[in-house]
């Protein structure tokens, strides 16, 4: 199947690794020109080159910080500056902290805050003008599952995606007549350094290994296995894509069926 991508700009934020990667290197295999972003420019150097050797598009990348609101205008412009407009938004950004309601104050919260939605609607007002002019585009936010199942110790992630879910609904509807579409996609168990991370964190706390914690949660997917990266950003492809054209306002769950609520 031909996705329409050719030709078209991408912008993915927190996109030097992980899902952000996966997604951005999905967009450019399937012909989309994409411009990657995160804090560290070495980071972005070799994951641009290590894109390029299988993209049918160009592989741009840009230093952004996506608690700064000057990078995300300066990475917005950018975009547009390099292939005449934004077509596509990904929306991403590490995940805030594990812990418990009594682990954090509000500086932690109002830092995750800030990386984790604000950054989301900085980026959707930067990219929205481009868009509304052409009469279409795509607003992907990547969240994860905890939106429609709460994450024990992930307080805070479940807090802010369910926030971004209400965003990406909410603007569905506003968008529409624009022909800007938007969706929420939840990853599950996903093979990224986060999701080890986040298994280290839970060993520590259970005093289990690493691989009792895996086995454990995948004993809790359908599939019995964690997802890797590029399925995930192959999902972000096709709703990028023109063959998504009758889709808005939903929630994408990615997780190999771990989540069993309708």
């Amino acid at each position: 199947m031909d996705l329409g991508l050719t030709g078209k700009a991408a912008f993915v934020a927190g996109s030097s690794k992980g899902l952000g990667k996966a997604s951005a290197q999905e967009l450019a295999r399937e012909g989309a020109n994409v411009v990657i972003s995160g804090r560290d420019e070495a980071e972005l150097q070799h994951t641009q080159a290590e894109l390029q050797e299988t993209a049918s598009g160009r592989v741009e990348y840009v230093v952004c910080d996506v608690t700064k609101p000057e990078h995300i205008s300066e990475a917005i412009r950018r975009t547009a500056d390099l292939f005449s407009t934004v077509d596509i938004l990904v929306n991403n950004a590490g995940g805030p902290p594990a812990g418990t309601f009594d682990d954090f104050t509000d500086e932690v919260w109002l830092q995750a805050f800030e990386q984790n939605l604000l950054s989301h609607i900085r980026l959707i007002r930067e990219a929205l003008p481009y868009m509304k002019k052409q009469q279409s585009g795509r607003i992907l936010n990547i969240a994860s599952s905890s939106v429609k199942q709460p994450i024990p110790g992930l307080i805070i992630s479940n807090t802010l995606r369910t926030g971004v879910a209400g965003l990406a609904k909410t603007l569905s509807l506003e968008l529409a007549p624009y022909n800007i579409l938007v969706h929420t996609v939840a990853p599950g168990r996903i093979a990224t350094d986060r999701v080890r991370s986040l298994d280290e964190h839970r060993a520590e706390k259970t005093q289990q290994t690493l691989d009792q914690v895996r086995k454990q949660a995948e004993e809790g997917i359908p599939l019995g296995r964690y997802g890797e990266p590029e399925e995930f950003g192959r999902v972000i492809a096709f709703l990028a894509s023109e063959a998504s054209s009758y889709l808005t306002g939903s929630t994408i769950l990615v997780d190999g069926g771990m989540i069993k609520s309708l």
